[in-house]
């Protein structure tokens, strides 16, 4: 029986083997990207015989393989109309571990006292050196070859993006939110965004000629009906949109890993409903928890590092 509201310590793998089919009810998490930070946890043992930690794979495709891996058992225990949201962010080859996006400690209790990196890997040098490795897309291919669907790709737009030192390239300032579901009908509450002003502008002054209605699907009489559905406030809003414009988190603790609250309040809020299950297999400092919580649902979490565990139980239990 799962318990709920409790942060499970331990493999993401290993425990989630030991969660019933189809308890819970939606998925979001952001787990280590490939080749970029040290975690600081034991040494994992994986099916192909490797042992490390998630992310220090000295290939991608084998990265890649065992992130599916764990998330065919996500897949297990979703329900049938479950939603698994991940954020993920990408590489470049020869970049070595911490330097794709540096790694910043501060005070004494950090949990990193040093900055360390793997050593140079091999398939990152030649034909893949500087290089995007377009891992998020590489996994998000693999998760539907496992029987996915891919719904949307959400683009999180950094807005307090960190400088970048590059002379030969754009800045990056975002990253990928992939909403997959288990099968083709799920539980979806849609979601809405208020209206332009330049929106409502034109229903004021009606839609003028038919080539305007015609653009829309509609006749020039549904639309300005459409239209004044909008001014009296019966339609509440559009469509959220896939770009969405959020800072980076700026958390004071130990873990440097964290994402914005509000990346995941669309989310927790359209997959999930009342009362129900949120699970982040790599839960960290306990975000997802908190928002979860902030919309009346429940959550389960899965870490490996028990000073993330300790973490994120203070910051659940408002003691940060």
């Amino acid at each position: 029986m799962i318990e709920i509201n409790k942060i499970y310590s331990g493999h993401a793998l290993d425990v989630l083997k030991t969660f019933e089919n189809e308890s819970i009810n939606m998925c979001i998490t952001s787990p280590p990207y490939w080749s970029l930070r040290d975690y600081k946890t034991n040494p994992v043992k994986w099916s192909d015989g490797w042992k490390g930690e998630l992310g220090a794979e000295p290939d991608f495709n084998q990265y890649i393989n065992h992130l599916c891996d764990i998330f065919d058992e996500v897949k297990r225990v979703l329900k049938d109309d479950g939603t698994c949201w991940v954020n993920l962010g990408d590489t470049y080859g020869g970049s070595g571990l911490g330097l794709s996006y540096g790694v910043k400690t501060k005070g004494k209790n950090s949990i990193l006292k040093t900055t360390e990196y793997l050593p140079k890997i091999a398939h990152s040098r030649g034909k893949n050196s500087k290089s995007l490795l377009l891992i998020p897309f590489r996994f998000a291919i693999e998760m539907m070859n496992r029987g996915w669907t891919v719904r949307n790709v959400i683009i999180w737009h950094k807005t307090n993006v960190t400088p970048s030192s590059a002379k030969d390239r754009f800045t990056v300032d975002f990253e990928y939110l992939f909403f997959f579901s288990k099968k083709k009908k799920y539980y979806f509450s849609q979601q809405l965004e208020p209206f332009k002003n330049s929106t409502l502008a034109r229903c004021k002054t009606g839609c003028g000629t038919n080539k305007g209605a015609s653009y829309r699907g509609l006749n020039k009489e549904n639309f300005e009906r459409l239209q004044q559905r909008i001014l009296n406030g019966e339609i509440k809003g559009r469509n959220v949109r896939t770009v969405w414009s959020i800072p980076s988190a700026n958390y004071k603790g130990s873990h440097f890993a964290t994402y914005n609250p509000k990346l995941i309040e669309i989310p927790i809020k359209a997959g999930c409903p009342e009362n129900g299950i949120v699970l982040d297999p790599f839960i960290g400092s306990g975000t997802t928890a908190l928002v979860a919580k902030q919309f009346n649902k429940n959550y389960i979490g899965i870490e490996l590092n028990p000073e993330y565990i300790k973490l994120a139980l203070e910051r659940i239990n408002g003691t940060t």
